[in-house]
């Protein structure tokens, strides 16, 4: 495995960020952190990289101790981060040429090596621009291609379509995975975009509150948990009874409306209907990874976000 901890924690004063994360991450493999702004993904990948030192527990990453080898590891990784990163007054050529110098990428391939990431990002038509002429989308493919330049073992993404419109999302998501395949990468990316870690993520954790709440490929989570997803008003509901019903796995109710997740609702939603009584109206779909996140948080991962998260519960107190 490539990267791994063990009780990994970091703490500021009383607050817990990660709470005794245990984590292996295989190879190749495209990794999703899944889960609202605060919890914890941020400050994981962080610690991962070295950028913050854990308080307990410990990590390797490409074989290496985050805190006794961390010059090692940052040799084995590249970095995108949330924030932009890229110098405007500079030229995109000239943003990677001064990322060659500072990881002591061999002068007699440099001029190949950018030529290659430009090529893969496709931005060799506006390398030679200054970066304040580009837009978002292209300053994050600017970046990629900054961050995959010395050959890294492992790329760290953190939100790495954040702010983007959908379409340059759906773009930035072709180019993650092209990297992985011709850089034989492994990826770590964190996310709260449900479609985002869908598509892209060979697994993904869902993490809450500094804790992984559940594990597996996203089909398989869906699959595992969810099933189908009947939505339905009723005039006072007997939920205990619809929970006992044998193809029913999870119920939660929310401002006046049930959320069943039932095993096949096709050959299951007649009998449903007998046992719930009246209904105002029904709606059947496909289970989704936000439908997971509900069932092991109890709330939605839009619910979840910055005005919920982590720090501003902190702030709160």
């Amino acid at each position: 495995m490539v990267i791994r901890t063990e009780n990994l924690t970091k703490k500021y004063g009383k607050m817990t960020a990660v709470d005794s994360l245990n984590l292996h991450i295989e190879e190749g493999e495209i990794f999703g952190l899944l889960g609202p702004n605060g919890a914890g993904k941020t400050t994981l990948i962080s610690m991962l990289c070295t950028i913050l030192k854990p308080t307990s527990g410990r990590a390797w990453v490409n074989g290496f101790d985050i805190v006794k080898e961390s010059a090692k590891v940052r040799k084995s990784i590249g970095i995108v981060f949330q924030q932009p990163s890229v110098d405007d007054l500079l030229t995109g050529r000239e943003n990677l040429a001064m990322h060659n110098l500072l990881f002591g990428v061999p002068r007699d391939i440099r001029k190949q090596r950018i030529t290659e990431v430009l090529s893969i990002v496709n931005l060799e038509k506006r390398a030679d621009e200054l970066v304040n002429t580009y837009s978002g989308g292209m300053r994050r493919r600017l970046e990629l291609a900054r961050g995959i330049m010395h050959h890294p073992k492992i790329l760290f993404l953190d939100e790495p379509t954040l702010g983007l419109d959908p379409q340059t999302r759906e773009h930035i998501w072709e180019y993650i995975k092209d990297l992985a395949e011709k850089e034989c990468m492994t990826v770590l990316l964190t996310t709260h975009y449900m479609d985002e870690a869908e598509q892209l993520c060979d697994r993904v954790a869902i993490i809450d509150y500094g804790k992984i709440a559940a594990l597996d490929s996203p089909q398989t989570l869906k699959n595992k948990i969810v099933g189908d997803v009947v939505k339905l008003k009723q005039k006072n509901p007997d939920i205990e009874a619809i929970r006992r019903l044998d193809y029913v796995r999870n119920v939660q109710e929310k401002d006046g409306l049930l959320y069943l997740s039932i095993k096949d609702a096709s050959k299951h939603l007649q009998d449903l209907l007998t046992h719930t009584g009246p209904i105002d109206f029904v709606e059947v779909r496909s289970g989704t990874l936000n439908d997971v996140f509900l069932h092991y948080t109890g709330r939605e991962i839009r619910d979840a976000g910055a005005e919920g998260g982590f720090w501003e519960r902190v702030m709160k107190k």
